[in-house]
């Protein structure tokens, strides 16, 4: 399958080549150039996890990788679960963080890792270069930490994620560089497009983005939406709906690539903080980005995200209006509410399951089952938790070893030169 830059459409791209170069012309996203639909949805939910995920990825890719390569692929990405657990009647959590950084960013992490490695002549040098606000970080240095010939350069705001999504990746070293920039992460993501716009240094370093940006993380996110829906009683398939706490919008994308494929989801609702571009856009038809807020949702604290361009796309082709989104956002007063009320109900969250949380059942309607997903385990934001339900979390065991170590992160102003800088340093 061909995949087509959204800002030239002329500029068409094999999977492996669009794996590789992360952004096309003029920091266009690539898409598919078709969007395939599964036949019988039913009999695909009852497979298992891995050959279910396996033939939806190789519906995107086609032929360009044999379908045992890419099971193999997805077999060595997806080693944990994405269980569903139920909250309350007709309301039920997707739980994302039971992988090595106990977030979602692992799915699409680690099955870009394998993309690459499938795509790659190894002769080459490859750098990967991209921005976090918190999860994708500890995804990306964890996938990539160790293989040969690729170096790893991540650009985080200091001070705006947490201290322990801080400690779980910038503490590998070897081929792992992570940089903290004077700003907010809308600046660190200006400083990868910035990057990817000069060809000389794309050139040079071997550069590749591993954003959700990325078309190969954007499909892993798309076979856990699947394994969701197979774990509902039948009964409950058809009037579902699934709210996605969003930032940067891979992630809703990813679940509305999941219905153009054939999956009975209702609606979606996009669940944003207080940094509501999306959620005024939908009400009021105004791109009026603001200045971003930091909120105690951290990884959400984004103002321009960038994956809005393929809902945009693939709502235009599907023919559906934008209307049909669901959207709300919520203040940090009332994301600490409602996570006191759900720990209350017995369910112990954190600050952006609790705002999808909050939207789905503020707008889930008689007769509609409700699913939000959990993309981080509650102790990643261990501070903001402890104090909001007084309470003391335990650390699981890959934060307690993390939590023990030096930071090795540099410090930078947000200033290109100073990241050309070291992004020609990890290749020397």
């Amino acid at each position: 399958m061909k995949l087509y830059n959204l800002k030239e459409h002329q500029e068409q791209v094999s999977f492996g080549q669009a794996v590789r170069q992360g952004l096309g012309r003029n920091q266009g996203l690539f898409f598919p150039s078709e969007l395939p639909e599964l036949g019988d949805v039913d009999a695909l939910l009852d497979m298992d996890f891995v050959s279910r995920s396996s033939k939806i990825l190789s519906a995107f890719i086609g032929e360009e990788l044999a379908a045992d390569t890419v099971t193999q692929m997805v077999s060595s990405a997806f080693q944990f679960p994405a269980p569903v657990a139920k909250v309350k009647d007709g309301v039920y959590a997707l739980e994302l963080f039971h992988g090595p950084t106990l977030a979602f960013k692992d799915f699409g992490g680690r099955f870009m890792a394998q993309s690459l490695a499938a795509v790659t002549d190894h002769d080459g040098k490859i750098t990967i270069l991209t921005a976090t606000s918190g999860d994708t970080g500890a995804a990306v240095a964890h996938a990539f930490y160790g293989m040969d010939n690729i170096k790893v350069v991540i650009l985080y705001p200091k001070g705006k994620i947490s201290p322990l999504q801080e400690k779980l990746f910038c503490t590998l070293g070897g081929n792992i560089s992570t940089v903290a920039v004077n700003g907010t992460f809308d600046d660190c993501q200006a400083l990868v497009k910035q990057a990817f716009d000069d060809e000389a240094l794309r050139q040079d370093v071997g550069l590749n983005s591993a954003n959700s940006i990325n078309i190969s993380r954007l499909m892993a996110q798309i076979c856990y939406y699947f394994e969701a829906v197979s774990q509902l009683p039948k009964a409950e398939r058809d009037s579902l709906v699934i709210a996605v706490p969003s930032g940067n919008f891979g992630n809703l994308t990813a679940g509305l690539l999941a219905k153009s494929l054939g999956l009975p989801v209702k609606r979606f609702i996009a669940a944003t903080n207080v940094n509501d571009t999306v959620p005024r856009y939908l009400q009021n038809g105004q791109w009026a980005p603001e200045p971003t807020v930091p909120t105690i949702s951290n990884a959400m604290d984004v103002s321009q995200p960038n994956n809005w361009p393929r809902i945009e796309e693939l709502c235009k082709l599907k023919g559906w209006g934008l209307g049909e989104l669901g959207y709300g956002a919520v203040t940090d007063e009332q994301t600490a509410e409602t996570l006191r009320q759900m720990d209350a109900e017995g369910y112990l969250c954190e600050p952006h399951g609790a705002i999808a949380y909050r939207i789905l059942t503020e707008q889930l309607e008689d007769g509609e089952t409700g699913m939000f997903l959990c993309t981080a385990h509650p102790a990643k934001f261990k501070e903001v938790v402890d104090e909001i339900l007084e309470k003391d979390i335990d650390l699981p065991a890959p934060l307690a070893k993390h939590n023990a170590m030096d930071l090795l992160s540099l410090e930078r102003d947000n200033d290109f030169e100073q990241l050309k800088a070291v992004l020609k340093s990890v290749q020397d």
